[in-house]
């Protein structure tokens, strides 16, 4: 049995003015009728394969997380809710130490989409064999373009059918580099997901990173479990260093492998991104919510209450809530943080609260 493991302590300001911290872009239905939480949920519950799955996530999303596993009949679950935020290794040692002894791990983000989901399953069957030999596994993401907002997995020599050792991880690269990787063909992007025993992953982190190791095990010790939700202590779990998986383990542990994989895959890390996989009419736009678009290509209009009329635009991204309006150009969504440290400097309350009127949750 493979237990899910999803991380859902992301804050997701990259979509603003949707995405607040209240009530980040895992909880909305950006791409479908559920939420991101709730597809990725349903990628893995049900069947023989899939033990009942660990969240970690905010105590502050708690009720919102729970709400949303009983829309989609999902039972079972364990929240366990991070008293800080300590990144990746951090949370995923949380997770290994609170799930049954030497679990299998199938670790998620809560934000991403996966069209292909066979895809998906076949390639974690064919991590199986290694993970239960110790091997720390990743899955590469088949990419589709010098894309410089990922971090890559150079892919060595075959170890099994459709099973690669890494043979190194590189960070996010210039526009120059990825058109190199690209045309090289051997490099993956690191989309953040990994399989591994419960017993593997704490071993590497001990030698790799015990301050993280050590932080987590005293703040499980000391905290407290109310049904299914665990408290770790914030006093110890505030000692850990905080640091992305990638470096803290990844990187450095010899047995990684990597398994190949074109399974439809978008991070939805930006408005562009959104675009890029929404339906789009003839014209090349995508409309969500009350929209008249007129002699206009290539845009993103999305509103959530007001009606938003465009008249003779191109490669725009407009995003309405009751309480806000985005405009930038298309190709330039990465500029929002711009936008969100000139309202965190004014203190606008716009980062925080979520609209009163939303068609985002239906």
């Amino acid at each position: 049995m493979i237990t899910p493991v999803i991380l859902s302590g992301g804050s997701g300001t990259r979509l603003w003015p949707l995405s607040r911290t209240q009530k980040p872009k895992q909880f909305l239905s950006l791409t479908g009728d559920e939420t991101m939480l709730q597809q990725t949920l349903r990628r893995a519950i049900g069947g023989q394969s899939f033990a009942d799955p660990i969240i970690v996530a905010s105590a502050a999303h708690a009720d919102e997380i729970e709400a949303q596993l009983a829309a989609i009949g999902v039972s079972g679950a364990r929240l366990v809710l991070e008293p800080a935020a300590r990144n990746t290794a951090a949370a995923i040692a949380l997770a290994a130490l609170a799930a049954p002894a030497d679990s299998l791990l199938l670790v998620m983000p809560s934000d991403h989409v996966i069209t292909d989901v066979p895809a998906f399953h076949r390639a974690v069957a064919a991590a199986v064999p290694f993970c239960l030999d110790g091997w720390l596994t990743t899955f590469g993401i088949a990419p589709d373009g010098p894309e410089t907002g990922y971090g890559y997995i150079k892919r060595g020599v075959e170890i099994g059918l459709g099973v690669q050792r890494v043979d190194r991880f590189v960070e996010k690269p210039d526009q120059q580099t990825a058109a190199a990787y690209l045309a090289d063909g051997g490099y993956s992007w690191n989309g953040g997901i990994f399989l591994f025993t419960s017993a593997a992953f704490l071993a590497a982190l001990e030698a790799h990173a015990p301050a993280i190791l050590a932080a987590a095990k005293a703040s499980i010790e000391q905290g407290r479990q109310e049904g299914g939700r665990l408290y770790p202590s914030r006093d110890a779990f505030a000692a850990a260093p905080s640091e992305p998986v990638d470096t803290a383990v990844m990187e450095k542990a010899d047995r990684i492998a990597v398994v190949p994989v074109d399974m439809g895959w978008s991070d939805v890390g930006s408005w562009d991104a959104l675009h890029a996989i929404a339906p789009q009419d003839s014209a090349g736009n995508a409309h969500h919510g009350e929209v008249v678009a007129i002699d206009t290509t290539g845009c993103l209009i999305r509103t959530d209450g007001p009606l938003v009329a465009a008249v003779g635009i191109k490669d725009l991204i407009v995003v309405a809530t009751d309480d806000a309006v985005l405009i930038l150009p298309r190709g330039s969504s990465q500029d929002v943080k711009r936008a969100i440290e000139a309202l965190k400097r004014g203190g606008h309350v716009s980062l925080d609260r979520f609209p009163t009127a939303s068609l985002i949750d239906g």
